[in-house]
């Protein structure tokens, strides 16, 4: 029985070692993305003007970065929060904590280097090595043109400042932990030319982060691959659950729209006859996460690249009901 009870405490030692050497490797050594880049970006009218198109009508940081009315359709961007941060994605959404999106004006990231934005955008780790949440999609930007980043860095330090402070984050366990484990490297790939339509739809879809939304995801938080573009991704919200419409060229998605449908889907959002009803979303008004007045901001020849794009992209029967009511 000594012998029993001997090598039980043995056995739980052994994995009480294991269990603190594996939190102190989780919580000491990761995230490991290395050091920032020695990183200046010269702040050229060209780079300003491709961030500020990258930031508003791609990659729509300013979005996330911003206060948003929700109040009206598609919640626009309230005025005189630019670039402010303190959107808030928290548990009445579904999400493991409650989160900040960051103040990103000169009051807030004044005192990053460029390398240290650099990596925040590119591999999802901040000023201090902290890994950031990925609803911030770093993983996406980490695979764009290295000059893009710069572009957006550049546009970034022209915006003006605002006072705007930001609460604190809280994470839930166990997103405490695995969100230190998915920062990467990036893998940063040239922007093909736009003659090559398919793939300048590849590239644009990359930036303007559409499989992140439009793919269901598991309990991680990570999207199931084999199902790209199928619709369906769930965000609960106060007021009910949106579900995003299915992308690909099936009929239960974009397989019965055409080229010039799919742009006036975007562009109707910047027609100046456009005015967007005011909304009571806890009475039962649908609204969407989707940033329309932003994204209708694109070019025609990047949102007919991203139309290219999406219908070679493997077709799936998936029809989405996009909202139910609390």
């Amino acid at each position: 029985m000594k012998k029993v009870l001997k090598w039980l405490g043995i056995i739980v030692l052994v994995i009480i070692i294991f269990i603190g050497a594996s939190f102190y490797y989780v919580f000491n050594m990761k995230p490991d993305v290395g050091d920032a880049p020695d990183l200046t970006v010269e702040l050229t009218p060209e780079r300003i003007e491709r961030g500020d198109y990258l930031a508003n009508s791609v990659c729509v940081c300013m979005d996330c970065h911003s206060t948003r009315d929700w109040s009206q359709y598609a919640a626009p961007i309230v005025e005189g929060t630019f670039g402010g941060g303190g959107e808030r994605f928290d548990r009445t959404m579904g999400f493991p904590g409650n989160f900040y999106s960051k103040n990103i004006t000169p009051y807030g990231v004044g005192d990053w280097t460029d390398g240290e934005l650099f990596r925040a955008i590119t591999t999802g780790v901040d000023k201090d090595g902290e890994p950031l949440f990925p609803v911030m999609p770093y993983h996406y930007y980490g695979q764009l043109a290295e000059e893009d980043i710069y572009s957006i860095i550049a546009y970034v330090r022209s915006l003006p400042s605002l006072k705007t402070e930001v609460p604190a984050r809280e994470v839930d366990p166990p997103m405490n932990i695995i969100m230190r484990l998915i920062p990467h490297k990036g893998e940063p790939r040239p922007v093909p030319q736009p003659e090559d339509k398919v793939a300048y739809g590849e590239y644009m879809t990359l930036a303007s982060g559409c499989i992140e939304c439009h793919t269901p995801v598991n309990d991680k938080g990570q999207i199931f691959t084999d199902s790209a573009f199928c619709g369906g991704r769930v965000f609960d919200m106060p007021f009910g659950t949106l579900r995003t419409p299915n992308l690909t060229p099936h009929n239960t998605g974009l397989g019965m729209w055409n080229e010039d449908l799919f742009v006036s889907k975007f562009k109707q959002y910047q027609d100046s006859n456009y005015h967007s009803p005011t909304l009571d979303m806890m009475n039962g008004d649908f609204n969407t996460i989707m940033p329309w007045m932003m994204y209708s901001t694109m070019t025609d020849r990047d949102i007919k690249a991203i139309y290219a794009y999406l219908q070679t992209v493997k077709p799936i029967e998936h029809e989405v009901v996009k909202f139910t009511k609390r």
